[in-house]
């Protein structure tokens, strides 16, 4: 087995690790809350201003597409300047921009404010997993990031489920407003944490004989470290075939059981709330059973995302085109927990596969795969198909999209483990 360039103890304290986890998998939460909310509130929003379903899709896209433009520059702060100060200012961003939200008179506006969600939102993904590569052991990697990408579906299901009961109950706008809060609390709190201290980037290099010294990187050897790491990049593609999936799902969804079984938004809601709750099980459990199978066959970091991957095309094939009712809601709800399994390994293969000091900037290089190619278009394209076809005919292309990634994956897996020899190996120290 070749060594994880990761720590094989804790090296703060095991209780102040949690800690960190802790707040980091809240801001998470609340990231996702923000972000998905105005999903709920789509009829609202066109019952006052018109918009269709191109427009509602947009609101969604712009966030995305402020997060591939900008998670780059975020993710070199979290990587060369502080993850801890990075991370707070970012969440505090978000949280303003979302409340934002519920002052805007225009769609123009309510696009703008968007905006701002993802400007905030841009490196955080890539600075979390950063810190807690780096807080946890290697061997338990997988594993923590399936516990903290649980907050996700938890999230998510949080937002489009609460959206609908405030907007029934007070309005639309009072949504935003009321989900802004929470997030800014936790925000303070990040300027207040201990984290490891900034990696020097440096590569070892033979000096005649056996002799090896320290040398500074070129910007050319940072840029080798992705493009000769083939693992690195199936992964990046591949994550955001599911990505498109699971965007289309958070966005159109709840608009899917509005028309097609003629219930109320609230309860529309409530229904694919409950799906991507779900998730909670699949992301976690995911992450262990990758841990486990990476003790027998390193492979299994992308073995697994592509087993999991392919299971998931198959329950939403049969959901969307062979059943209807409560089978089909039974089969959404399998999807639920499979749909996120994937992503601790895959996540997990971003981080074990390049240099330490690179690891933001490493998953901020996933996270534009992840947007520019899925959560970005998905709701566009799939407000497109909507508006042409009918959201039944667009909601059951997505199976597609999840055969391609569950093929990338299985590609990368051949890979990986000559990917992760390579890797420099760095200690980590900690902050005062």
């Amino acid at each position: 087995m070749a060594d994880m360039t990761g720590p094989k103890e804790y090296r703060l304290s095991k209780g102040y690790s949690y800690y960190l986890f802790t707040l980091l998998f809240l801001l998470y939460l609340f990231n996702y809350v923000d972000r998905v909310i105005v999903t709920s509130l789509f009829p609202f929003i066109q019952k006052d201003w018109g918009l269709t379903d191109t427009e509602c899709g947009m609101l969604v896209s712009i966030v995305f597409g402020a997060i591939v433009t900008l998670t780059i520059p975020a993710s070199i702060l979290v990587d060369r300047w502080s993850r801890k100060k990075t991370i707070g200012i970012m969440a505090l961003l978000w949280s303003f921009a979302t409340a934002a939200c519920a002052f805007t008179k225009t769609f123009p506006q309510l696009l703008i404010a968007r905006t701002g969600i993802g400007i905030g939102e841009a490196g955080f993904a890539p600075g979390g997993t950063a810190m807690l590569s780096g807080l946890f052991p290697a061997e338990k990697r997988s594993r923590m990031m399936g516990l903290w990408n649980a907050s996700i579906p938890l999230g998510s299901a949080i937002g489009i489920g609460l959206g609908g009961i405030i907007a029934e109950t007070w309005g639309w706008r009072h949504a935003f407003g009321i989900v802004a809060i929470p997030g800014a609390i936790v925000a303070i709190l990040f300027f207040f944490i201990k984290d490891y201290k900034t990696v020097e980037l440096v590569k070892t290099v033979k000096e005649g004989g056996a002799a090896t010294v320290k040398v500074a990187m070129s910007k050319m050897d940072i840029f080798r470290e992705f493009i000769r790491t083939p693992s690195l990049m199936l992964t990046n593609i591949g994550f955001a075939g599911v990505i498109f999936t699971t965007t289309s799902i958070l966005t159109w969804l709840p608009t899917y059981f509005h028309r097609i079984d003629g219930i109320p938004m609230s309860q529309a809601g409530m229904k694919t709330g409950l799906i991507m709750m779900l998730a909670i099980i699949g992301g976690p459990v995911g992450g262990w059973i990758a841990d486990v199978w990476f003790k027998k066959r390193a492979a299994a970091r992308l073995l697994f995302p592509a087993i999991s991957t392919i299971l998931t095309a198959v329950v939403l094939f049969a959901a969307f085109t062979l059943l209807d009712g409560k089978a089909q809601y039974a089969a959404l709800l399998v999807m639920g927990v499979l749909i996120v399994a994937f992503a601790p390994a895959a996540i997990t293969v971003t981080q074990d596969v390049i240099h330490p000091g690179l690891r933001a900037i490493s998953y901020a290089v996933c996270v534009i795969f992840q947007n520019a190619l899925g959560a970005f278009t998905a709701p566009m394209v799939l407000g497109a198909l909507s508006d042409s076809y009918g959201i039944k005919t667009a909601i059951s292309v997505l199976p597609i999209f999840l055969v391609i990634s569950a093929v990338l994956f299985f590609l990368g897996s051949f890979f990986y483990e000559k990917d992760l020899s390579k890797v420099e190996k760095v200690e980590l120290e900690m902050e005062g």
